[in-house]
């Protein structure tokens, strides 16, 4: 399977969640299983001689890969969610989205200072999640951090804002 292959599975729903954006739905990547398990192998591939030992997810379409990374990873999977759903001591992150002001939070005590973290979610736009999730994970102390997503929208450059010595990557890659 090549990178051509999963990238047209991807499907485009038209002015989703608003007019105006074109909304890339992943689901019909994880209903193949050929999909998935190529999913799968990509990320292990890049990050197996990482020394991860923790993924983050983001809700909630963090949620689907993350867990599976993880496992073929040896390495623990960590939720971050939107307010009210963790049951424990938590920091929390306000952000700017496309869509308006949101918050996220983190159990407190998820990371330690000897975590390796890859922080993973679905996409990559402009990049305020993702910002708002390496800013709770920074503030736990860990050793190091590394980003994921299976999309990005090139043209919309989110990942200009994370420093220079946090590794960036997409799987996918469309135009706007």
């Amino acid at each position: 399977m090549s990178i051509e292959t999963l990238t047209a599975a991807v499907r485009n729903i038209p002015d989703f969640p608003i007019p105006g954006i074109q909304f890339k739905d992943i689901t019909t990547l994880f209903q193949s299983q050929e999909h998935l398990k190529e999913l799968s192998d990509i990320l292990y591939e890049k990050y197996r001689d990482r020394g991860i030992t923790k993924v983050v997810g983001i809700e909630s379409r963090g949620f689907f890969m993350g867990p599976a990374v993880a496992i073929k990873l040896g390495a623990g999977f960590v939720p971050i969610r939107k307010p009210g759903k963790l049951p424990y001591k938590v920091i929390e992150e306000t952000y700017t989205k496309e869509y308006g002001d949101d918050v996220i939070q983190i159990h407190e005590d998820a990371l330690t200072k000897e975590d390796v973290v890859l922080i993973h979610d679905d996409l990559l736009a402009t990049g305020g999640t993702m910002v708002a999730a390496y800013n709770l994970v920074k503030k736990l102390g860990v050793k190091k951090i590394y980003i994921n997503f299976l999309i990005e929208l090139e043209e919309l450059e989110g990942h200009v804002l994370f420093p220079d010595e946090v590794e960036v990557s997409s799987v996918l890659k469309f135009k706007v």
